[in-house]
């Protein structure tokens, strides 16, 4: 059987410093790997890369792999994460000039760099590396829905690509800065890359997702916080199948849901409306109680990043009076986040 600590991947087993790849994608949210090692692991990102007909940039400097590899990268790491984690075959040719530069390729898609002949065999020839992070651990339990010892925080969403990382890695370091004994727990390919541990809850088998949840944050001392990256949503017509047992089986004392203003229907699916904040707190709570009857809702994680400065504020502030609870942006430090800090640690 397992550790029930999940094995780590430490950062500096990875090539580095990243040459972040962008692919040809023309909708900024489909690069939220790129952006997370952006924010979070600027210190090993050297450049960005894309395709001609690429149209983001996560504002790092442009450059080509050849570039990079004199300026000392180690890899190229792919930093989009698109619908079903695809490869496409526009994507090789970089890809390829990234193995002919020198450089290893890390990849996080569902598609796997190994799984590709034509890199596969480049790979070989140039005595490069391939690399996929998004490989759960062997042999994950079953769900023994057995309460656990320690804290627990997950983060929940009205969408992907909605805030759930960030407001789960700002929360461990604001919990940190008080003097908490806090561990933040990736989920997700992105996370892993930052944090160098992890289980891709998305790449489990189904029957173990939950028990994979459990793994991940195994039993801790009385006063130890799991901070969980959440996945997905419960609403999503996708996605909503991760979003259970990572809730089923983090068990979580307390819950911060994730909403972006002016969001009016799920990423990539318009014919979904998103669905609101109160009704994702409601079903979150009713399905988080089948396996800790203690759950709460501590607030709401609100990504204001389209509005000005006094605009987030004026908003925020309007969504705390309507909803009755702590509501903040976590990439805006201030009197609103810590009371949510606060909620959070009530």
């Amino acid at each position: 059987m397992p550790s029930a600590d999940p094995p780590p991947r430490e950062p500096d087993v990875l090539p580095q410093p990243y040459l972040l790849f962008l692919g040809d994608i023309v909708e900024p949210a489909y690069a939220k790997t790129a952006f997370g090692l952006r924010d979070w692991a600027r210190e090993r990102c050297i450049g960005e890369f894309a395709c001609a007909d690429g149209k983001v940039s996560v504002g790092l400097p442009s450059l080509t792999p050849a570039q990079a590899h004199s300026a000392g990268a180690g890899s190229l790491v792919i930093g989009v994460a698109n619908p079903g984690g695809r490869i496409p075959d526009s994507w090789l040719p970089s890809l390829l000039q990234a193995l002919e530069a020198g450089l290893d390729l890390v990849g996080g898609m569902h598609a796997r760099l190994g799984g590709i002949a034509v890199l596969r065999e480049a790979a070989a020839r140039l005595g490069r590396r391939l690399i996929d992070v998004r490989e759960p651990p062997r042999e994950l339990p079953m769900a023994s829905g057995r309460k656990r010892s320690g804290k627990r925080l997950l983060t929940v969403g009205t969408d992907c690509a909605i805030g759930k990382k960030y407001t789960a890695l700002v929360l461990s370091r604001a919990f940190a800065r008080r003097g908490i004994d806090v561990d933040f727990r990736a989920t997700g390919q992105t996370g892993i890359l930052i944090a160098g541990r992890g289980i891709p809850m998305d790449a489990v088998v189904s029957d173990f997702a939950a028990g994979a949840a459990e793994a991940l944050s195994p039993d801790a001392g009385a006063d130890h916080w799991d901070v969980i990256e959440g996945q997905g949503s419960l609403f999503h017509p996708a996605y909503a199948g991760v979003s259970l047992a990572l809730l089923h089986g983090s068990q979580p004392d307390v819950i911060v849901v994730c909403h972006e203003h002016g969001r009016a229907h799920v990423l990539g699916y318009p014919d979904y409306p998103l669905p609101g904040v109160e009704d994702t707190i409601e079903l979150a709570l009713r399905l988080g109680r089948r396996t800790n009857p203690a759950i709460r809702c501590a607030g709401v994680s609100l990504n204001t990043a389209t509005l000005a400065p006094d605009q987030a504020a004026r908003v925020i502030a309007a969504e705390g009076e309507r909803l009755g609870c702590a509501v903040a942006d976590p990439m805006r430090e201030g009197a609103a986040l810590d009371r949510l800090v606060e909620a959070c640690l009530a």
